[in-house]
């Protein structure tokens, strides 16, 4: 059982006793976070022939612990905090918590949380760090449009996406120097035509300073910035989902779900579908099977799903 915390790690080792037939022997040792440690530990686990290990979810700090000892061959567990806290009455020490842990190892009490493989994991990250990219630049865009509203150009009222082809071309204009509001709707592409009085209208820049101008020139910047990250990331992406290609063709035949969300849904679940039991299974685990919570013939609380993977939540 181990118990993680940030710079050490509480390890306690229940095997078989050498003197006494249906007992066990305990021994519990600190060790640190670093390679180095965490190599010493697993020599010293497997001096004592341990092979099941378990841990608690501590924030990330399990992850280097839980990698380096699968990279090992030792069958390593995971478990949901809330699943193993501390009982009512029970000592609450780093030394107490790696002997509980150790105890519901050895029992089998607890079922032990889902972790990728090393190759969806690789993906899990890029895909991830994408959709934190992508929730930036929209809120930039967000910021591009409270802007424009503080100089009273009411151009997201006449487009809908001002950071189209067009709108994108407007704005560059402003930023350049350009009030004249003719000249800026002038900028207007295809169907968006029939709307130059409105974008004439909309445009007036009568309240729009160089101040204004500066901020938004800033706010263009960060938002291509943040667009060459994305593509950058996408690339690298369809480079570690290739062995994935059939799955993510299955998930696309799926209304609502294009290739980016499939990818996102195979980062998250991976692809062998035998660590869920069954397909209700896989719906509980992330928290799209709302609970039903009742006594006394009344339903208690909201009877929501709860908390699941936000990345995957947000994918669905």
């Amino acid at each position: 059982g181990l118990d993680i915390a940030k710079a050490e790690v509480e390890v306690t080792i229940r095997v078989p006793s050498d003197t006494t037939a249906g007992r066990r022997q305990q021994e519990t040792r600190t060790f640190g976070t670093t390679r180095r440690e965490l190599e010493s530990l697993g020599d010293w686990l497997a001096c004592w022939g341990v092979t099941r290990i378990g841990m608690e979810a501590t924030g990330d700090y399990w992850k280097p612990v839980f990698f380096l000892l699968e990279s090992r061959g030792f069958d390593c567990h995971l478990y949901n905090a809330a699943q193993v806290k501390a009982l009512p009455g029970r000592p609450k020490t780093d030394r107490a918590d790696s002997i509980w842990l150790a105890r519901i190892t050895e029992r089998g009490s607890v079922c032990s949380s889902f972790v990728p493989p090393e190759p969806i994991r690789r993906l899990r990250t890029h895909t991830r760090y994408r959709r934190h990219l992508t929730q930036a630049r929209t809120a930039e865009k967000q910021r591009v449009e409270k802007l424009l509203e503080d100089g009273h150009l009411k151009l997201s009222s006449i487009i809908s996406d001002i950071h189209g082809v067009s709108g994108r071309d407007m704005l560059n204009t402003l930023v350049t120097g350009e009030r004249d509001p003719r000249v800026l709707a002038q900028l207007a592409r295809g169907t968006m035509r029939g709307k130059i009085k409105r974008l004439e209208e909309a445009l007036d820049c009568a309240f729009f300073t160089g101040e204004h101008a500066a901020v938004l020139a800033m706010m263009l910047t960060t938002i291509d910035h943040y667009t060459t990250q994305i593509d950058s990331l996408t690339a690298k992406i369809e480079v570690l989902a290739e062995p994935y290609l059939h799955q993510i063709r299955q998930l696309d035949e799926i209304d609502g779900v294009g290739t980016i969300c499939a990818q996102d849904i195979i980062a998250e679940i991976g692809t062998d579908m035998t660590v869920f039991p069954t397909a209700a299974h896989l719906v509980s685990w992330a928290k799209w099977s709302p609970q039903v919570k009742q006594s006394a013939g009344k339903r208690k609380g909201s009877n929501a799903t709860g908390r699941g993977n936000p990345y995957l939540g947000a994918a669905l």
